[in-house]
């Protein structure tokens, strides 16, 4: 099927471009989004007539998406899911959720504009793609944490398999120094022992030519 694309479409055409494309893909997405028409002779001659004022009202939208691309690059967002302690999420994250955690941040973006190839299912720092525009795009990073605390330390470059190590090294490293107490407390008690033996002796080796006197 020919259409005339009414918008720049990655890997299709520029504006005005005639273009064959798949019937489904012209009647599912192309045509009931406005980004193209059915390249009839009228469409074409009404595209014609109509080309400077498209092209005037996709330079102003443009610019209006270079100037939120500015300000979205590079933003972080974080969403807090419950997950296992190997960091997979009980559900998953869609671009609904980015959307949302972008509106909180004061991004107003529908969920459609955030370029997801699959839902996120684990814990990290996911990057996604946001089209502003045909020809805009921003990069915005997605903090997928359990807690506040979490999206911090995996902000830092650290994964919750980096804590978790952490956590076991402490707890291994505490249950050693239990244990060497212990073992100097028990030494301790075993010289107290052997002093209070000695001491005893030399007591008693002390006292006998006092005896021996005595007779």
């Amino acid at each position: 099927m020919q259409v005339i694309l009414l918008e720049r479409i990655a890997k299709l055409g520029q504006m005005g471009d005639v273009v064959d494309v798949k019937p489904g893909y012209a009647r599912n997405f192309l045509l009931p989004q406005g980004k193209a028409k059915s390249a009839s002779e009228s469409n074409i001659a009404a595209f014609e007539s109509e080309k400077a004022k498209l092209e005037a009202h996709n330079l102003e939208t443009k610019k209006e998406a270079d100037a939120l691309a500015a300000s979205l690059n590079g933003q972080n967002f974080t969403i807090i899911r419950s997950a296992s302690d190997t960091g997979a999420l009980y559900g998953s994250v869609t671009p609904r959720d980015a959307a949302d955690a972008a509106k909180e941040a004061g991004f107003t973006i529908d969920r459609k504009q955030f370029t997801l190839k699959s839902p996120i299912k684990e814990l990290g720092l996911h990057e996604i793609e946001i089209k502003l525009h045909p020809e805009v795009s921003a990069s915005v990073t997605v903090n997928v944490a359990r807690s506040l605390e979490e999206a911090e330390l995996q902000a830092s470059g650290k994964s919750i398999q980096d804590l978790a190590a952490e956590q076991e090294q402490e707890a291994e490293f505490e249950i050693a120094e239990l244990f060497d107490d212990i073992g100097s407390a028990a030494l301790d008690d075993e010289d107290l022992i052997n002093d209070q033996e000695t001491e005893a002796v030399e007591e008693s080796g002390s006292e006998t030519p006092d005896d021996n006197k005595s007779e």
